[in-house]
């Protein structure tokens, strides 16, 4: 007899623990390839959240398909954050995926889990957790030079990003952020379209 819970009701069980922490291990993976080749560059850095949005659409459409219950993304967010922490990032970012992932949950809730556009909107507010660290950089940025330089920023390498760094910048981060992790979901809901049909997901 089919399963008839609702989804986004159902318990997380220890499969969807194991898919959700193989997905996210994937959804990190991409993320720091579209974002380091920014990063390295205190003049592109500020575009880094675009890079990170890019490639993790079809990743992330992929695994609220396979696991359509509460939790799912936030445990996602949760585990960024940690590694985000981990590495040095500015608590910024690391914050910033802990709370907009917990905000993608509720938002793709809305259709439990089984509308791939509401699912593209929730993945781009996930991803603008990345841009925490900049907005950060733009409304105190004495205190984000602190910070940065305690996790072992170069100077040369801040100084550079303060003479490149005119307000409007943050605009395009976050409109731009938005514009790309749309995009990238649109690509991984054409890719995925047999298996979402397959999963009961509309458009």
């Amino acid at each position: 007899m089919p399963n008839q819970t609702p989804a986004g009701k159902q318990r997380l069980e220890v499969k969807d623990l194991i898919t959700i922490g193989i997905f996210t291990a994937l959804f990190y993976v991409f993320t720091m390839i579209g974002g380091i080749p920014f990063g390295i560059n205190p003049v592109l850095t500020f575009y880094l959240p675009l890079g990170c949005a890019l490639l993790c659409g079809p990743i992330f459409l992929l695994l609220v398909a396979k696991v359509p219950k509460r939790w799912a993304i936030t445990i996602l967010g949760g585990i960024i954050c940690f590694i985000m922490f981990a590495t040095g990032m500015h608590w910024g970012m690391w914050l910033g995926y802990l709370i907009l992932g917990f905000a993608a949950d509720l938002i793709a809730g809305t259709r439990r889990y089984r509308s791939v556009r509401t699912n593209i909107l929730a993945y781009a507010v996930f991803c603008l957790g990345a841009t925490g660290s900049y907005a950060v950089f733009f409304i105190d940025p004495a205190g984000w030079t602190a910070a940065m330089l305690k996790n072992g920023t170069e100077q040369s390498y801040i100084d550079t990003m303060t003479a490149s760094a005119p307000l409007w910048v943050l605009a395009v981060i976050i409109i731009g952020t938005l514009l790309v992790a749309a995009f990238s979901g649109w690509i991984g809901g054409k890719m995925l379209k047999k298996q979402f049909e397959k999963a009961g997901i509309t458009a």
